[in-house]
């Protein structure tokens, strides 16, 4: 009886641990190498959607590199700054698979997905959307909870076979497939979220990072009016935590790094640009931010290969993206000017 009980236990405790392993990345997200699509559908219409509506249309999604499949999609503009006509003229966009892709297919575990568009059709915006891809691989550089990215050459098509046009863009991996690969959960919050329930150094390390990219267009504590937390963040946690949650950003297009042309600093901040450094991370964590840059000048290398390999980034552009990181690095060269150059605007 003692033994049935024993291996009984065993049992459990292993399909436990089973359940709680930390799952591979999706087959979209295992790689780097770029692809190319053709999103097939009323493309004119949903560019021309009006801001307020999310209207979802039915469309088909062809991938023709690294293998060629077909997928029918719901299609929708999503967002809210790039909307702004005055700001862009082609929307960010969302792509939804009503059907459960094959598990031969490179959109395996794909229900939603968020794809960044090229914002503008002038060439020289290639470039921006380039940058923010980088982005999110400069964070992965320094932590394994980032959201990964694949980039990609889209052709937007429309039903009548006319050709809108072809640029770049990249998807967003879902956060809740991120934080399974660390054997977490994207929490669920609403309202303001208390310093208390972050987890110290997992937001010190995001809010440096916001720093060194020079993005302030983020909270970590609060959503947009009228939304869940956060803002330009996602918070992640083991099940049913309702602490140690680890901040996770996404959305840089109003960093310094990427320097779009419509992106501007927060009138309240008192920037005269984007480029101008300014950190909003939390008092309340001081100790570990001072730790945290330690961290980022030991990955320094790692840091500025990460804008190397990109596909058609101009040479011009990675190196001024390159001296634009020195600048964070000369900021935080010692505990001492972390203190002085970055830590001294801390909120509370």
């Amino acid at each position: 009886m003692g033994a049935r009980i024993a291996l009984a236990l065993a049992l459990g405790l292993s399909a436990t641990m089973a359940s709680a392993a930390p799952k591979p990345p999706t087959r979209l997200f295992a790689d780097d190498a770029p692809i190319r699509i053709i999103l097939r559908g009323p493309i004119s219409a949903i560019v021309s959607t009006p801001a307020d509506l999310r209207t979802a249309r039915p469309a088909s999604l062809e991938l023709t590199e690294p293998a060629a499949e077909t997928l029918p999609i719901l299609l929708s503009p999503r967002g809210r700054t790039r909307r702004q006509k005055q700001r862009c003229g082609f929307p960010p966009l969302r792509v939804e698979f009503p059907t459960k892709p094959a598990k031969t297919s490179l959109f395996e575990r794909q229900k939603r997905l968020k794809l960044v568009t090229h914002c503008r059709t002038a060439a020289q915006h290639q470039q921006h959307v380039l940058l923010e891809y980088a982005v999110y691989r400069l964070f992965g550089a320094i932590s394994p909870t980032g959201l990964r990215a694949r980039l990609a050459t889209v052709d937007y098509v429309e039903q009548d076979g006319k050709v809108v046009t072809s640029r770049l863009g990249f998807f967003v991996e879902d956060a809740d497939d991120a934080a399974g690969r660390s054997d977490l959960k994207e929490a669920t919050v609403g309202g303001r979220v208390p310093s208390t329930q972050l987890d110290p150094s997992a937001a010190a390390r995001a809010a440096l990072f916001q720093y060194m990219i020079g993005n302030t267009d983020w909270s970590m504590r609060l959503g947009p009016a009228g939304e869940t937390c956060c803002h330009n963040f996602r918070l992640m946690g083991p099940a049913g935590a309702q602490s140690g949650l680890i901040p996770v950003p996404f959305d840089f297009d109003s960093s310094g790094l990427v320097n779009a042309p419509y992106a501007a600093p927060a009138e309240q901040l008192g920037l005269s640009s984007v480029r101008d450094r300014h950190y909003r991370g939390y008092c309340v964590h001081n100790a570990q931010a001072i730790a945290v840059a330690a961290e980022f000048r030991a990955k320094r290398p790692q840091i500025l290969a990460a804008l190397d390999g990109i596909p058609q980034l101009d040479e011009g552009r990675r190196r001024g993206a390159a001296s634009y990181l020195e600048g964070f690095f000369r900021d935080i060269a010692t505990d001492e000017d972390v203190r002085k150059r970055v830590l001294k605007t801390c909120m509370n």
